[in-house]
């Protein structure tokens, strides 16, 4: 299929991207309000299709969102038909750990100017919420957030750290390698099936508002609002529902709630 960049803007909410630094900004940010990060098909037992007929039937037409190989790979379609330059990789998830796992992780370097820039529109979480220059150590801010990308001479990568008060606290790494679809099929099988990856056993679920990022892990559910973190455990299907619809805005059937 050729790839509607109108009706995936109309499903972003955004007019127009000009292939600048502002416009990435922008299209990142816009993507990650519109379409959230949630794992639920894998957590029911689906393997994620990741043609591009199947990411635009469940991303775009059924309003749904996905994980990291689902969210990038519409992004990274989105990013060509607009004409920016990209290279895709693959990065080694920390998430506080010395070293990183497994390359599971799909994001892009965007070349713009001839500056290089880290953008990822999958992540969720913790993740920024713009891109990062990839040329500097320097701290990056990102909305409420701090980020610095430092070289780990272990490893070769550049390793995407958020401070967390006076710590820093390692998301993933990644080096310049181009990554191919078969790396891409080859990790989402990992992480939609390896019984070391969290994606198969927990819920986990992350949208961009107005206010900051809202969060679901199982039951857990938390949210900036007003400059403030507000939690919350769910306790019934009703309020899983009513989150999914209201916070999330994902329209699921009931029995797919029941399933969850």
């Amino acid at each position: 299929m050729a790839f509607n960049i109108a009706i995936y803007l109309n499903r972003i909410r955004l007019a127009r991207v000009p292939t600048t630094v502002d416009g990435l900004v922008a299209l990142q940010q816009a993507q990650m309000r519109a379409i959230p990060f949630e794992n639920i098909d894998v957590l029911l037992g689906y393997i994620p299709n990741l043609t591009e007929n199947s990411i635009w039937a469940k991303l775009i037409n059924a309003r749904r969102g996905g994980y990291c190989f689902e969210l990038n790979k519409l992004f990274g379609l989105a990013l060509e038909a607009l004409g920016f330059t990209i290279k895709p990789i693959l990065g080694r998830v920390r998430m506080g750990a010395v070293e990183g796992g497994p390359r599971t992780h799909q994001a892009f370097i965007v070349t713009i100017e001839g500056v290089d820039w880290l953008a990822d529109a999958g992540f969720g979480g913790p993740a920024p919420i713009k891109p990062l220059r990839i040329d500097t150590e320097e701290l990056q801010a990102a909305g409420r957030d701090v980020f610095r990308l430092r070289a780990d001479s272990a490893s070769g990568e550049l390793v995407v750290e958020r401070k967390n008060g006076n710590e820093w606290f390692a998301l993933y790494g990644f080096d310049r390698a181009t990554a191919l679809p078969s790396d891409f099929e080859g990790a989402n099988f990992i992480c939609a099936r390896w019984d070391r990856s969290p994606f198969p056993s927990s819920l986990m679920m992350s949208v961009l508002t107005a206010e900051g990022t809202a969060n679901l892990f199982n039951k857990d559910f938390s949210m900036i609002r007003n400059q403030t973190e507000e939690t919350e455990t769910l306790k019934t299907k009703t309020e899983l529902q009513r989150l999914l619809s209201d916070v999330f805005r994902l329209r699921l059937p009931r029995s797919t709630i029941d399933s969850l």
